[in-house]
């Protein structure tokens, strides 16, 4: 399956409720830059939102990918007209409303809430990650690619004795010092688990990164503000654990927020 055969084959009518029967009730444009205590790195952040009943469509992209007077006429249309045309960010935001929408995430019985703490940026950033690094079974030894680099990721893979093979478009070198590569494939085949952001899916390379992981029987865990529901479709298909934090994210609130992990084999029991 791919995100054009998943598109298609709700368009058709095959997921549930028509989209056309969804309507967008509002259309987000958001900027945001965060620097946390201590860094040298500031993350920027473009997000599209498209809010259908009590979900959000979310899909974060590339500076310049979407102009913000798109809000202006989003409002109001069905789902199904975003979903067959627009920029790619908009069509993954209204896939990943229309999937939410079915089954949000709050009431899905596949789902482990994990509630991130109030807190300070960094706080809530720490807590986000150990949740996301608690979907991986990292060993002395192993190679795992990290596809979008998030820094205490990539340290938290370390203390863990694996290797961190990083890759990402927007940085030359972690802030640990590892040199970042620029080529998915290359750090894909040279891994032996890969764990890779959302943005994935809004840039169009993620059918390139399911299809490889496929092929090579690789783990892949997928941390997603992008497309968290998009993701969840695949669970089972390619993806094998899924950390989905829906819209408010935990940047944008200092109270308690959850966000949902998945495995393929169903929840974790205690």
């Amino acid at each position: 399956m791919t995100v054009a055969a998943l598109t298609a084959a709700i368009l058709a009518g095959a997921h549930g409720p028509a989209p056309s029967s969804m309507t967008v009730t509002s259309a987000f444009w958001l900027h945001h830059t965060t620097r946390l205590p201590g860094a040298d790195v500031t993350y920027r952040n473009y997000y599209v939102l498209l809010r259908v009943g009590e979900v959000f469509g979310a899909c974060s992209f590339e500076a310049g990918e979407v102009d913000p007077d798109y809000c202006a006429d989003a409002s109001g249309l069905p789902l199904s007209d975003l979903l067959a045309d627009g920029p790619l960010p908009i069509r993954i935001a209204a896939l990943d409303a229309y999937l939410a929408a079915v089954e949000p995430h709050h009431l899905s019985a596949k789902a482990e809430e994990v509630i991130l703490p109030a807190g300070t940026p960094d706080v809530r950033a720490r807590a986000r990650d150990a949740a996301v690094v608690g979907l991986l079974e990292v060993t002395e030894g192993s190679k795992v690619a990290l596809i979008g680099v998030v820094n205490p990721l990539v340290d938290a893979i370390t203390a863990l004795g694996g290797t961190c093979l990083p890759c990402d478009f927007n940085l030359s070198e972690t802030s640990s010092g590892l040199p970042v590569s620029r080529d998915m494939t290359a750090v894909i085949d040279a891994a032996d688990a890969v764990v890779a952001t959302g943005m994935t899916l809004s840039n169009g390379s993620f059918d390139t990164l399911l299809d490889r992981c496929l092929q090579q029987s690789k783990p892949l865990a997928i941390y997603a503000q992008t497309g968290s529901a998009v993701a969840r479709a695949f669970l089972g298909a390619g993806v094998t654990a899924l950390s989905a934090e829906p819209f408010p994210f935990s940047q944008f609130s200092a109270r308690p927020t959850s966000l949902y992990r998945y495995r393929q084999n169903g929840p974790q029991t205690p």
